[in-house]
């Protein structure tokens, strides 16, 4: 019964991503940001469900009941902070801008090569993200099913890839209202159940209020610090997220939507850490027997609480990891590969035939890396640290400071990802549980190191940045290539966005002058 109505859920999903897919009309604008025709609720509910995915849910439930609340809430809370800081200083400017991919933002105010670079790393840290939201899925299937974990991860990306390539940003968003609803009425009927059948109850020590999980390192400071701070700052490099805000309607709209989408991502990641918590003190589950969720719900939960909460799960795996194949393919194609849109009459588009085409391997990458990693949650903030010690200098300070300049960028890039690449590689666990993914054992780096390794890599990745920007000329005075910017502007007459840098950024660059003077 509960698989059943777990396949009805996702029956749903894939009808709603299949009827409006239709929207798409051959047009590759209509499929990477749904025409820019999205209002604050379709935004706002996608931005939640890309934000309240399986490691928000399924992940913040492990780690919390292995190490406290704010070893799993701040997966959420991160997530949510994220969210807060776009709509108080992102959303509108890069709303305004008309970009069809984050990638665009690298090339409009780079050079070529840095946009060719932070595509790259985009990529590399999503294909990561698409993992972590693959691995619930493959042990629900394994948990109640049966089924082999690999094959349930193979299974769940053909039902992910099946909606996302027929309707791009349109299936996601409308989807995402579907897989939102789940969620919210699966996490209060869930608080509900697990209050009256249990109480709320907290371990000693393991609570919201107990600072000791913030400041002590013995009780995982540095590796919840690491948490909010990857995911509450390097998530602002999140291609889902910002594909989502360029679809809406206006800049006020992305603004708005990604302050509802805040506060939902923020309530629903702590109601699912504290039933962890209680269901840890009362029941005694742990991760070891398998997700602390999945044995909550197949051993003591009613029935009608299971569907409604794996059903959630499964929603929120399928939401993020469809807005994460469309984004970084879109990227892959776009940005890396330079195919461009074509709006002529009688001509098929190709960036959006290439998208769909590239979105077959990526999510192959994805299906990889879960079948490597076996926890929920992990994933997710390496992910986002990557982007924290690599591209979040280069991005903020671009849109930001007008003495960004392209060797600074190249340089902040490499050295925030060979640094923190480096660390990954000799640090035995990985926020708080075994680095399984890239460890070469020595001796000189022990676990009391994990943690740290965020900020020394965000630290280096962003001095370098700054030290080489002081070093070398401004934007204004860098030399253009004029012929990538023919190409990236005569390949795009006709469509409709401003492609002015918001006003924080400075002057228009002349590659900007010139695609105005095109259209």
């Amino acid at each position: 019964m509960i698989i059943a109505g777990v396949g009805l859920t996702v029956l749903a999903v894939l009808v709603v991503g299949i009827v409006v897919a239709k929207k798409v009309d051959g047009d590759s604008a209509n499929y990477l940001v749904a025409g820019r025709s999205l209002g604050v609720p379709l935004v706002a509910i996608a931005l939640c469900t890309a934000a309240v995915d399986s490691n928000a849910t399924v992940g913040n439930t492990d780690l919390s009941a292995s190490f406290g609340f704010w070893a799993g809430a701040s997966l959420a809370l991160g997530l949510a902070i994220c969210l807060l800081l776009a709509g108080l200083f992102l959303a509108a400017p890069m709303n305004r801008i008309g970009l069809f991919t984050l990638g665009d933002f690298f090339a409009r105010r780079y050079t070529r090569p840095v946009e060719v670079g932070a595509s790259a790393l985009m990529i590399f840290a999503f294909t990561i993200l698409l993992g972590g939201n693959l691995i619930a899925c493959g042990f629900l299937l394994e948990h109640f099913l049966d089924v082999p974990y690999a094959v349930g991860v193979v299974v769940c990306a053909g039902l992910v890839l099946a909606y996302t390539i027929g309707g791009g940003l349109y299936s996601d968003a409308y989807a995402s209202v579907i897989q939102g609803a789940i969620t919210v009425v699966a996490t209060f009927s869930l608080l509900v159940w697990v209050a009256s059948s249990y109480g709320i109850v907290i371990p000693e020590g393991m609570g919201p209020f107990d600072v000791g999980q913030l400041t002590d390192p013995a009780q995982g400071a540095p590796v919840n610090w690491a948490t909010l701070v990857s995911l509450g700052i390097g998530d602002l490099v999140a291609v889902d997220f910002m594909q989502r805000i360029f679809g809406a309607k206006t800049p006020a709209a992305a603004k708005r939507a990604c302050f509802i989408g805040a506060g939902a991502t923020a309530a629903i990641g702590v109601v699912w850490s504290l039933v962890a918590l209680s269901a840890t003190s009362v029941l005694g589950l742990t991760p070891d027997a398998g997700p602390v969720m999945y044995q909550l719900m197949s051993d003591h939960a009613p029935a009608v609480i299971s569907v409604l909460v794996l059903s959630g799960v499964v929603a929120a795996s399928f939401s993020t990891a469809s807005g994460a194949i469309l984004a970084t393919a879109a990227i892959a194609v776009r940005n890396i590969a330079g195919v461009r849109r074509e709006v002529e009459p009688g001509h098929a588009d190709p960036l959006l035939r290439w998208t769909r085409v590239a979105m077959v391997p990526i999510l192959g990458i994805g299906v990889l890396l879960a079948v490597r990693v076996h926890h929920t949650g992990i994933l997710l903030t390496l992910a986002f640290d990557i982007m924290l010690a690599a591209l979040i200098a280069p991005f903020l300070l671009g849109l930001f400071w007008k003495r960004s300049t392209s060797t600074a960028a190249l340089v902040g890039m490499g050295t925030g990802l060979v640094v923190r690449v480096g660390l990954l590689a000799v640090t035995p666990t990985l926020y708080g549980v075994d680095n399984t993914l890239l460890y070469v054992p020595n001796t000189l780096v022990t676990a009391a190191f994990d943690g740290w390794a965020t900020f020394v890599a965000f630290g280096l990745g962003a001095g370098a940045f700054v030290v080489t920007a002081l070093l070398t000329r401004n934007r204004a005075e860098e030399e253009v290539d004029l012929r990538h910017v023919d190409r990236f502007a005569l390949a795009e007459v006709g469509a409709a966005a401003d492609v002015r840098l918001p006003a924080p950024a400075g002057e228009v660059d002349l590659r900007l002058a010139r695609e105005r003077s095109v259209r």
